[in-house]
């Protein structure tokens, strides 16, 4: 019988091949735990109204668990409703280079790519 409080569902979010590349860059240069996964959430504030999140962090309670490309996704269920068809990729340019976040849910966003209204 298995015990584990992991069930992965389809995602809600798409991974670049450039953002993976990234992730699995950073994770090995950081040493993240095995039992860590890629959080991507929401918070208020930022110059819109929502901040991403995007961090390393262990599973919690209220979190759905994705396997996108071999990375394990990390989010909380009410956070779902704002990223819904979201894509994060890597661009690495001239004038920016990191994480964007392509978002169809965001009606507004700021200058700088991490900040959204909805």
């Amino acid at each position: 019988m298995n015990t584990t409080k992991d069930t992965v569902v389809a995602s809600p979010i798409n991974l670049t091949d450039g953002a993976v590349t990234q992730l699995q860059r950073i994770m090995q240069e950081q040493n993240v735990p095995e039992d860590h996964g890629l959080r991507v959430g929401v918070k208020g504030g930022g110059c819109s109204g929502f901040s991403y999140l995007l961090g390393f962090d262990i599973q919690k309670d209220k979190d759905d668990v994705f396997e996108i490309n071999g990375i394990k996704v990390l989010m909380e269920k009410s956070h779902a409703i704002y990223l819904l068809g979201m894509e994060i990729d890597w661009v690495e340019g001239l004038n920016n280079r990191g994480f964007s976040f392509n978002n169809p849910n965001a009606t507004d966003t700021c200058g700088c790519g991490t900040s959204f209204s909805a």
